[in-house]
């Protein structure tokens, strides 16, 4: 056999012993159809899941827009739109602007501020007075135009902890190490989820934060079921959720793509 042949004939063989590899999946699915909240489920605090009370998640033009317009004071109605199923592993991305003026009744740190709730309890399991669901949140935040630093992307934690640069850190918000923009500007934001290991912050293509192992623990949420909220149990999946909490914001191109072959 010439050792052309000869060598051809081990590469040959060689590729036929190696294990079949499952390709990664690379594909864009839109969660949001641009037209309206088919999917979606809000559940605001005071009402049902599924009563989006004052029309607060709407869409125009393409966009998710929370508005206050039907509601007179805030009254505490904090409110997210889920959704319809759970996620584990994924990449989700979508833009988000701040607009308009903080609605009248709100609390004073929610101007300028929203999010995007993730690994979060079935909307359904949520009582009609809780005020915001176990979950971790990533969180947006815009100017003041006070001239003071305020970073978006940041990693805030309500009935939950994650570990952070190596240690269980318990405080509520931690700021990422993204700038700071102003309001009406469109931002791109995207986020890592890896079941109850590796989450990563994406501001505008920069990664800003990172940490690991959310799980359950901690206060600020309130009126929950005690059956829902087992302290130390690490959360690798849930739902999504876009936040409402008096700030009108608008939110496109909603995607994500499924990472569960990376487990």
């Amino acid at each position: 056999m010439r050792p052309a042949v000869f060598l051809l004939l081990i590469v040959a063989l060689s590729l036929q012993c190696k294990p079949p590899q499952t390709p990664l999946s690379n594909k864009w699915v839109p969660l949001f159809n641009g037209k309206d909240l088919s999917g979606w489920v809000p559940k605001i605090n005071h009402y049902d899941a599924g009563d989006n009370f004052g029309n607060t998640f709407r869409v125009e033009n393409e966009m998710i827009r929370v508005n206050y317009d039907q509601y007179g004071d805030f009254g505490d109605r904090f409110g997210h739109l889920y959704y319809k199923t759970p996620f584990s592993f994924y990449h989700l991305r979508l833009e988000y602007r701040f607009t308009g003026e903080f609605q009248k009744g709100g609390p004073s740190y929610a101007k300028l501020n929203s999010g995007i709730m993730f690994h979060a309890q079935d909307p359904a399991t949520m009582y009609k007075d809780q005020n915001w669901p176990i979950a971790v949140e990533f969180q947006f935040l815009a100017s003041l135009g006070d001239g003071n630093p305020r970073p978006t992307g940041n990693m805030c934690s309500p009935g939950t902890h994650i570990v952070y640069q190596g240690k269980l850190d318990e405080r509520h918000c931690i700021n990422s190490s993204s700038k700071t923009f102003p309001k009406d500007e469109w931002i791109s934001a995207e986020i890592i989820v890896l079941g109850d290991s590796l989450i990563k912050h994406i501001i505008n293509g920069d990664t800003v934060m990172q940490y690991s192992k959310p799980q359950i623990g901690g206060n600020v949420v309130a009126n929950y079921n005690p059956a829902i909220k087992t302290d130390g149990k690490l959360l690798s999946t849930g739902f999504i959720g876009l936040q409402s909490e008096g700030q009108p914001i608008d939110f496109r191109k909603i995607e994500i793509m499924d990472l569960t072959k990376q487990k």
